[in-house]
């Protein structure tokens, strides 16, 4: 067995358990595995700095795992939500759109839930109406609608559900629930936007 086996020899004889470590019959009996190590590192001074930088790499990899930051924590949203009834085309719409990013931006500034609803099938108000009700009897705090049929289904309905406050962006007679911004004034439709949704954000915190 020539030195570099011994040398291997004797690392693989470190790196297990003390009750496992057998001495090779080759060995000096004078010497524990240890000794011969420290021997070998004294006469073949590359070993010892191969051993260093080892030693460093795996310290260094040590430090880099204790100090990687912990990936972000969920958000964690309030008990409310704010929704957006849409035509067929969704939040694609022309209309629908600018109110859909709004929405996002005061869902992050206030942790309030946002989702929107298309309505499937004729684009009237009567079918419009099916779909602005399974919003208002669920967890919607605020509804928006955008589109002809949509506003005129939300302004039929919100009389039956007082708890909830509607907002139409387009034409229309308000009501004790129901605020109409016109679809020409997108200053304003946005500035409602962030208003309604901070205020249920304050009334769910």
């Amino acid at each position: 067995m020539d030195q570099a086996d011994r040398y291997m020899q004797d690392l693989d004889l470190l790196s297990v358990t003390p009750y496992c470590l057998r001495v090779s019959k080759k060995a000096r009996p004078d010497r524990n595995p240890s000794q011969r190590f420290v021997a070998q590192i004294t006469k073949h001074p590359r070993w010892a700095i191969a051993a260093a930088v080892s030693l460093v790499a795996v310290v260094a990899g040590l430090t880099t795992c204790a100090l990687w930051p912990e990936p972000p924590r969920q958000r964690e949203y309030l008990d409310a939500t704010a929704c957006l009834l849409t035509g067929e085309n969704g939040i694609l719409d022309d209309q629908a759109k600018p109110v859909w990013a709004t929405m996002q931006e005061a869902s992050v500034a206030g942790l309030v839930r946002v989702q929107y609803l298309q309505v499937q099938g004729p684009q009237t108000a009567r079918n419009a109406s099916t779909f602005a009700t399974s919003l208002a009897g669920g967890r919607c705090s605020v509804i928006i609608s955008v589109g002809e049929a949509q506003t005129e289904a939300s302004a039929s309905i919100a009389a039956a559900f007082p708890a909830v406050q509607f907002l139409n962006v387009g034409d229309g007679e308000a009501a004790p629930n129901l605020q109409v911004i016109p679809a020409s004034a997108p200053d304003a439709v946005r500035a409602e936007i962030h208003k309604r949704m901070a205020t249920i954000a304050e009334e769910s915190a």
